[in-house]
């Protein structure tokens, strides 16, 4: 529940009213509007009617509902499930495709360790949020998650392609050297176009609102890992597979 007060009140004034109705697993924020943004657990009208009340009270002034929420356990399962579906399908898809382009399957399999490498940052660093700052996920989080997927394959795809076209010419297969011109070439490129989304991205985290503040931060953090994790992360593990296939020839 999110909710404007015209009188501005402490954070821990809010928490009192709350522990006098016994609301459990309450928390509350302040928003960058001003507003207080507030999480419960599920609650009777009664209650959070009384609840309102007291904070009017409290206030000597109305208080003006914004936002007014309720997420159950059922949809909190059946959106963790489709997101379980949706990641699985899109890493399939994404090693079935890279291996039928490239016609080699370790540039799939690299593609996709380093996509999960970036899905695991990304749920990490909001595991800390969640612990720290009280963050929750939501649909909006799940977006963003899969958005990052699609991002980290982007620029694993322009670097081996470029690692193919050299491989082809020199017509010795892969080598260190190789893979170093093909990296160096690529590097300002994906550089390039990387900046420009986390510029968008950072204005949206300042500048976005509450509301997306949090969606915002998942794609820059997913934008920067998959950035790094292409030349640094698939790459290496192409190369690495490759020598160890030479070791046991």
């Amino acid at each position: 529940m999110e909710v404007r007060m015209q009188r501005q009140i402490t954070l821990e004034d809010v928490k009192t009213v709350a522990e006098k109705y016994q609301i459990p697993a309450f928390s509350v924020q302040k928003t960058n509007e001003g507003t207080y943004l507030m999480r419960m657990g599920q609650q009777s009208e009664t209650i959070v009617t009384d609840f309102i009340k007291a904070l009017e009270i409290k206030n000597n002034q109305p208080v003006e509902i914004q936002r007014d929420e309720t997420v159950g356990p059922v949809l909190g399962k059946e959106l963790l499930v489709k997101s379980c579906y949706a990641a699985a399908f899109a890493m399939v898809a994404i090693l079935l495709y890279v291996a039928y382009a490239f016609k080699n399957f370790k540039n799939g399999m690299a593609a996709v360790i380093a996509l999960i490498h970036d899905v695991v940052v990304v749920f990490g660093c909001f595991s800390l949020f969640g612990h720290f700052a009280h963050v929750e996920v939501d649909t909006l989080f799940v977006t963003a998650f899969l958005t990052t997927m699609s991002f980290s394959v982007h620029d694993t795809i322009v670097i081996f392609d470029r690692i193919r076209e050299y491989s082809r010419k020199e017509q010795r297969g892969l080598s260190e050297d190789i893979v170093n011109v093909a990296l160096t070439e690529t590097m300002g490129r994906s550089l390039v176009n990387s900046f420009t989304i986390i510029f968008m991205l950072l204005a949206l985290v300042l500048m976005g609102g509450e509301t997306i503040k949090w969606f915002a931060v998942a794609l820059l953090i997913g934008t920067i890992t998959g950035t790094y994790s292409s030349p640094f992360v698939a790459t290496p593990i192409v190369l690495l597979m490759n020598s160890l296939e030479k070791r046991k020839k």
